[in-house]
């Protein structure tokens, strides 16, 4: 009876590669003996509970070597056999299994557009607790197949850069076509996370394998368009200058083509566009971002626009008396009460103030030059302040 010719159990060479097999016999024969490899645990399981394990080695199978077989005996057999499943757990790394879909929708920390992330790659996992792994998630069924491990294990990945990688890019504020700089912290943090989802189910993630985090072919060509309009725009002096520069190649483009008078009526408008353009003082386009920057690129233009406007900004007047800085504008010292202007000249004829040295009123044209005096007696001209007449005098009037 082939029950009572079998010698040895092991796991067959062309099913090593199962993380977890089942020995298809239930009925083990008393001192048969069972080879556990280097890199396996064999696990007994009766009615759904796990009661005897062994590690890597040969046994010889009876309840002296293994007690909580003693209460499987098989009475069909004469008490020459244990009623029991027997199963092989490998515990060695298993590496290469492959992982991917659709993250999330975020918020690009340095463009504000919101994009949807998704990731593909691979992973390597490890049994470190079999009894946990059979009781917890496999069940007693025969696995012939690892995804029934490996697929539970990259549906917890996916949850864990769901829920992790939105708050390290929003609290830390990296660009999403910059995340391949990360990839050393996103391993570390997902590796971590993962391995608290799994613990109960007695397996580990190892490490990650080339998986890359990326973008839709329309997002990321979006982002590039907008990442390269905003360096264009930086090297160029504004956005307005860069447009001007657009439409005038575009239109030179179309002459070049044939584009005759249309052409040249657009180019004339790109021309005029950045006359205008480079005559007109800049403002920050509340479009551009104020961040950081793109990656590889400096500065948010905002922000620089906000730093060049600051600079523009002219000095503080100073005190004549003691060089004390004042706004502009300020009419006495702050520091000291020294006026900061002398006063003005009055117009004799419209009454409008006029700056010290003003010779006629900007308002109505009246020369400013104080009245000359002349002797009410010989008409001699008169010193400004002088009391008498230098020729006869006669006292001078007032």
């Amino acid at each position: 009876m082939a029950l009572f010719d079998r010698e040895f159990i092991a796991v067959p060479d062309d099913r090593k590669g199962q993380i977890v097999f089942k020995w298809p016999d239930e009925t083990i024969r008393k001192m048969t003996r069972a080879i556990v490899n280097a890199d396996e645990m064999a696990v007994f399981v009766n009615t759904g509970k796990v009661v005897a394990t062994m590690g890597p080695g040969r046994h010889q199978i009876q309840a002296d070597e293994l007690p909580g077989l003693g209460a499987l005996i098989d009475f069909a057999t004469g008490g020459n056999a244990y009623r029991a499943e027997l199963y092989f757990v490998g515990t060695r790394e298993y590496p290469r299994n492959a992982f991917g879909g659709r993250i999330d929708d975020v918020q690009d920390p340095q463009t504000g557009m919101i994009v949807t992330l998704r990731v593909f790659g691979d992973y390597s996992m490890k049994v470190v607790d079999p009894v946990a792994l059979i009781t917890n998630l496999v069940g007693t069924v025969n696995v012939a197949d690892n995804d029934a491990v490996t697929g539970w294990m990259s549906d917890q990945l996916l949850k864990v850069l769901r829920t992790h990688m939105t708050v390290q890019i929003v609290r830390n504020g990296w660009p999403i076509l910059g995340l391949s700089a990360y990839t050393p912290d996103i391993e570390k943090e997902v590796v971590s996370a993962g391995n608290e989802q799994l613990a109960s189910y007695g397996v580990q993630l190892v490490r990650m394998g080339n998986f890359d985090i990326n973008l839709s072919a329309e997002d990321e060509a979006q982002l590039k368009a907008l990442a390269k309009d905003t360096a264009y725009s930086r090297l160029a002096g504004g956005f307005n200058q860069y447009a001007a520069g657009e439409m005038a190649l575009g239109a030179g483009a179309g002459m070049a083509q044939g584009g005759g008078a249309v052409g040249g009526a657009f180019l004339a408008a790109g021309l005029g566009l950045g006359g205008q353009a480079a005559a007109a003082p800049q403002a920050a386009s509340p479009n551009l971002p104020a961040g950081p920057g793109f990656a590889g690129g400096g500065p948010g233009y905002a922000a620089q626009a906000a730093a060049a406007s600051a600079s523009a900004v002219p000095a503080a007047a100073k005190c004549p008396s003691c060089a004390a800085d004042n706004p502009l504008g300020a009419k006495f010292c702050s520091s000291c009460g020294t006026a900061m202007a002398p006063p003005g000249v009055a117009c004799p004829g419209c009454a409008a103030e006029n700056p010290q040295g003003a010779k006629f009123c900007s308002s109505c044209g009246t020369s400013l030059a104080p009245a000359v005096a002349h002797c009410s007696q010989c008409g001699t001209e008169l010193a400004p302040g002088a009391r008498f007449c230098p020729s006869c005098g006669t006292p001078a009037a007032g």
